[in-house]
């Protein structure tokens, strides 16, 4: 299971490498976050492993205290994302829209935009309007090259629908988390499971080591 957090969060945090770079600190810090987890968990369980192997009370009775800790603090996570969920788009936004207006200021920020809209297929916060406002484009009606459908020498210069994507990057974003939430609910369910059945297990395994002692 802590092996499968990290993947998790190195997937996450891969996969959404740009959209990260434009949003705030909170919301890069979560597929760290994941991964810190994951190696928390892989160790206790190597711990309790440990403690299996030379039948030590003390370590398995640590290792079952530690897991249903973690499980707790998971549960309490959980219901935490579920109540606040409607604050990650608003924070996804804001870190949009200000990526957006100081695209011609920072070019680190500026090349992060450029791939996400190309990796996306989307121009803007909402939609490639936004660019009328920005400082780059304000009254000449062009947008970013990387909103281009097709390439060209001209594309991103009196942009349409024909030339430009239409739809916004917040919506792409959104759209691409719905559908990758299920798997990573899936994978939070089994992972829950596994923890649950180590709790009992540690728990079956500290009784039958202190009926040991207590024939001796």
């Amino acid at each position: 299971c802590g092996v499968a957090l990290i993947a998790i969060g190195v997937y996450a945090h891969v996969a959404l490498d740009k959209a990260l770079a434009v949003t705030s600190a909170s919301a890069s810090s979560t597929p760290v976050a994941i991964i810190i987890v994951g190696v928390i968990i892989f160790f206790i369980s190597f711990f309790g492993c440990c403690g299996a192997w030379k039948e030590s009370y003390c370590m398995v009775t640590t290792f079952a205290i530690l897991l249903s800790l973690i499980f707790l603090v998971e549960v309490a996570a959980a219901i935490a994302g579920y109540v606040f969920k409607d604050k990650v788009r608003s924070v996804l936004e804001q870190g949009l829209q200000e990526a957006v207006q100081q695209y011609g200021q920072d070019a680190a920020l500026r090349e992060a935009v450029d791939e996400l809209q190309e990796e996306f297929h989307c121009c803007g916060v909402a939609n490639y309007t936004d660019w009328a406002a920005v400082a780059p484009f304000k009254g000449n009606d062009t947008v970013p090259r990387s909103c281009c459908r097709v390439n060209g020498t001209a594309c991103n210069v009196h942009p349409s629908p024909t030339t430009v994507y239409t739809e916004g990057c917040l919506q792409s974003l959104e759209a691409w988390m719905k559908k990758n939430l299920l798997v990573v609910a899936a994978v939070a369910l089994g992972i829950a499971f596994f923890e649950v059945l180590g709790i009992i297990f540690a728990c079956c395994l500290m009784r039958g080591i202190r009926s040991g002692y207590e024939v001796m």
